[in-house]
């Protein structure tokens, strides 16, 4: 099984925050991962930079901290779609303008739709453009 992995979910894992069953999923989406392939869109390593550095520079956590996350991360089989920029004016940016998405987010949805794999995130109104796109949300 493959299946996209949001950033929403990766984040549960470094700050260990959060409703009950979001910090459930999270913990459930990386036990599958040791059986299944994970793919993110090539924002995904922006993304992580960027919460990591807001939290570092906010006092959330110590660098040490982040340093140790981003090492486990590395870790893991996490595979960045190395095409997903060629699609971000075209499918990309219709899906976040039909569904109301940032960029970013749609930019999931996308690589979700032309691999025609599920989606694990958090992420309420990203769950409900996948749903409406037909893109089945990894249940765990």
């Amino acid at each position: 099984m493959n299946f996209v992995i949001d950033n929403s979910v990766v984040m549960r894992w470094f700050f260990g925050d959060g409703k009950p069953q979001d910090l459930s999923y999270a913990r459930a989406v990386l036990d599958a991962m040791k059986s299944a392939d994970a793919t993110v869109p090539a924002i995904w390593g922006f993304e992580v930079a960027n919460v990591v550095s807001r939290a570092e520079a906010q006092g959330i956590v110590t660098e040490a901290r982040s340093e140790a996350f981003l090492e486990m991360l590395a870790g893991i089989a996490i595979e960045v779609d190395g095409t997903s920029a060629a699609h971000a004016l075209s499918a990309t940016l219709n899906l976040a303008r039909r569904y109301k998405l940032s960029a970013y987010d749609a930019s999931y949805l996308e690589l979700a739709l032309r691999r025609g794999i599920a989606l694990a995130t958090l992420d309420t109104d990203l769950r409900k453009a996948a749903k409406k796109a037909g893109v089945e949300i990894l249940l765990v």
